[in-house]
């Protein structure tokens, strides 16, 4: 698929993110897994690269790569730690608000910052009693004079405890019309972080709760009109957070499969090593084959997404493949490892923990299936990617190669 979708520039990129995650990342991740907290360090090392900026433009310091290269990034990253692929998804999430419903002042001022990794972005739309029903969420912004004062809580925030800024939708009128966005930055006076709560995986990465008490934000932060708060919500979720999720589900799905090859040809039974018995050599076949088409459809997805056709369904279809098939297959290497792999110095057991923090986040399964449902039945309403049909053509976006 490297051959079909990929060309020499994101090879080389590959190459660049892979030796980075293998030399500064895994080192790291035994102390991530007992520590489990966030990892201020890292995740500020891995910004200073440059890939959160793969889908900022050049003029504004981007790296203007496109959503395949981004892609590439979060995969490679999560191929060695899931919780690194889930900062730079989550940061990379953040930027699609400003790119798409920032005035100039707003992308002049903050995406050369994230693209050199100065500041990290998140986007905060989940609230306690709501959950994904966005349209259920209760906290407020009412205008004062030239600001806005907000109160509520918002959380399952990535980065939510290394963000620099964050993109907050809350409600400032009823309906469906009455939801705006805001940019908060963290040291606003009535900003404030609720404690980080160990979790079953991603240890390292931070998905908390942001919590707001008179917090006063100028007019001039405001995302959009008053009203586009829903749009903001909705377009970062399809055009950034399915996508940006597929991959981090695709990284860890290569590593099950590579760790598994790689304990069946050593591990040996009846005198041979265990790949060789048929009934391990069948789960393997079945675990390459979901690999391959898993990274498929994630790659068809972002393609399509790169030169602005439309391709909400293939989004969608790429988010529930990848988790789906990374959980299967991740099930299926720790009953392959057996005993051997319920300890937590074999990290097949991580996989399989930090894969099923995947699932919910921008739409659960039984979410995209739904959609799909309405996509098969004509009822679908509308296409974010079409939509926003000022997303940057890769061939717009790509210098030549120097190769």
């Amino acid at each position: 698929m490297d051959r079909y979708f990929a060309d020499q520039r994101h090879r080389e990129l590959r190459r660049r993110v892979r030796e980075f995650a293998e030399r500064e990342v895994e080192p790291r991740v035994p102390d991530m897994e007992a520590s489990r907290t966030v990892s201020h360090e890292l995740s500020r090392l891995i910004a200073r690269q440059g890939w959160i900026g793969a889908t900022i433009p050049t003029a504004y310091g981007g790296m203007g790569a496109g959503h395949l290269a981004k892609t590439i990034i979060i995969e490679e990253l999560a191929r060695v730690s899931g919780a690194m692929g889930a900062m730079v998804q989550a940061s990379q999430l953040g930027v699609a608000k400003i790119l798409h419903f920032g005035d100039e002042e707003q992308k002049k001022h903050w995406l050369p910052a994230i693209a050199a990794g100065d500041c990290l972005p998140t986007i905060a739309v989940t609230e306690p009693e709501s959950g994904g029903h966005v349209l259920g969420m209760t906290s407020t912004a009412v205008r004062d004079g030239d600001d806005y004062v907000l109160n509520g809580r918002k959380v399952f925030v990535g980065n939510s405890h290394v963000g620099d800024v964050h993109g907050v939708v809350v409600r400032t009128g009823p309906g469906s019309k009455g939801l705006t966005a805001f940019l908060v930055e963290s040291d606003r006076p009535g900003f404030s972080l609720a404690p980080q709560k160990p979790a079953m995986g991603l240890h390292g990465f931070s998905f908390g709760e942001l919590i707001f008490d008179n917090c006063r934000v100028p007019a001039a932060n405001r995302l959009g009109e008053e009203g586009d708060g829903l749009a903001v919500a909705y377009s970062s979720s399809v055009l950034y957070g399915r996508p940006n999720l597929t991959a981090v589900s695709l990284g860890i799905h290569q590593a099950v499969m590579e760790r598994t090859a790689r304990f069946c040809t050593e591990r040996e039974r009846y005198g041979a090593p265990l790949g060789e018995l048929g009934s391990i050599k069948l789960k393997l076949g079945q675990m390459q084959s979901r690999l391959m088409t898993a990274r498929l459809a994630a790659y068809h997805a972002v393609h399509l997404l790169d030169r602005g056709v439309s391709c909400d369904a293939e989004l969608m279809n790429a988010k529930l493949v990848n988790v789906e098939y990374a959980l299967d297959s991740a099930r299926e290497a720790m009953e392959i490892h057996a005993a051997t792999g319920l300890f937590t110095d074999n990290p097949v057991e991580r996989y399989l923990r930090d894969a099923h923090h995947i699932f919910a986040p921008a739409g659960t399964s039984d979410i995209q299936r739904l959609r799909l449902g309405e996509v098969a039945l004509g009822t679908a309403k509308g296409e974010w990617s079409e939509r926003l049909s000022d997303l940057v053509r890769l061939e717009e976006l790509y210098p030549e190669p120097a190769l």
